[in-house]
């Protein structure tokens, strides 16, 4: 998990970076999935000490829900831009959803982890 958690914030951060470039530098909120890795990395990178672990995976799955929620403001513009329409912001709009896709399938694997770490206490 620890080395998911740090993939996961290297990814958001070259999204976050790569989104921000990639638009000309127009907008400091492109740079949101980029803090969101930051604090993932931070969270992975603690969470390799063994008496951090939980706490830090639990506040890297945190972010991943935050990363998760925080699109979902612009998801009638996804699914607008889906079924081939407009929409005004699309590097956004596309920026958003794929943030929104990374901290789901993260979340989704958080959550199986720690399922499977109480189903191994209690064993």
């Amino acid at each position: 998990m620890v080395n998911l958690a740090l993939g996961y914030g290297a990814a958001m951060v070259l999204l976050g970076v790569g989104g921000y470039f990639g638009t000309g530098g127009k907008s400091l909120t492109a740079l949101i999935p980029a803090v969101i890795g930051v604090l993932a990395l931070g969270c992975g990178w603690l969470a390799r000490n063994e008496r951090l672990r939980m706490h830090a995976m639990h506040g890297a799955a945190l972010l991943g829900l935050l990363g998760f929620l925080g699109p979902l403001r612009v998801f009638p513009e996804m699914l607008t831009l889906a079924m081939g329409g407009v929409v005004l912001h699309t590097a956004a709009v596309v920026a958003q959803a794929v943030m929104m896709v990374l901290s789901g399938i993260f979340l989704v694997f958080c959550v199986k982890s720690f399922v499977d770490a109480r189903r191994g206490r209690a064993a």
